[in-house]
């Protein structure tokens, strides 16, 4: 039988491409290694860049969301707030960026690790000997697998994976669930030390995983 003219036509797709991210962070090696292989898992794959640019304070981390937002679809900034000066000001710029979405934990991202523990909402201040985050990170090391855990140093955990995100996979679930509860409870108490978004960016790459129909009119 003959193929008609329309048989040749491609169908057109059904699904949508998968959204473009970009994902600013402060730590250049433990925190950035972490989010990498959080996105291969999610299976967010190439569509999702992590990059660390080189300025480690809120503010400039936000001013290069901004700078390069236009090629990207979604922008997040994972940010630590330990005791930065330019924090708040980071926090008012991004408000008027509605794609830019700031991803903060309280006094670090060690917190999100210190949760695949269990509950925890001891806060963390800085003494004049050391600041908040060697505080948390002092606690972190008292888990098995982190004794040795230093901030940026992708080798200083116990593990044959070699990886931060792949050492603590079998404990994601804990974290996920506990680190919700935390922020909420964080929110209700107006004091956000300790609490971390980071559940709600994993909970984002998840989802930019799934694939996304393309709506169709049923009008011709």
């Amino acid at each position: 039988m003959a193929r008609t003219a329309k048989s040749f036509s491609r169908a057109k797709p059904s699904l949508l491409p998968q959204a473009t991210v970009l994902v600013i962070c402060e730590d250049s090696k433990s925190g950035k290694r972490y989010l990498e292989d959080a996105s291969v898992h999610f299976k967010v794959k190439v569509q999702v860049e992590i990059c660390h640019c080189g300025k480690t304070d809120p503010l400039n981390i936000v001013k290069e969301a901004i700078r390069r937002q236009s090629k990207f679809d979604r922008v997040f900034c994972a940010i630590d707030r330990d005791s930065h000066e330019t924090f708040t000001a980071a926090l008012g710029l991004a408000r008027d960026h509605k794609k830019i979405d700031l991803i903060v934990s309280y006094p670090c991202f060690e917190f999100w690790l210190l949760l695949h523990f269990g509950y925890h909402r001891k806060p963390y201040n800085a003494t004049e000997k050391q600041s908040a985050a060697a505080l948390l990170i002092k606690d972190l090391r008292g888990k098995p697998g982190f004794e040795n855990y230093e901030k940026g140093d992708t080798q200083s955990i116990k593990s044959d994976t070699k990886s931060l995100f792949k050492s603590l996979l079998p404990q994601l679930a804990t974290a996920q669930h506990i680190a919700p509860k935390i922020l909420a409870e964080a929110q209700a108490s107006g004091e956000l030390n300790p609490s971390t978004q980071l559940h709600e960016l994993l909970n984002d790459f998840a989802e930019l995983a799934k694939p996304q129909k393309i709506a169709r009119s049923n009008q011709h």
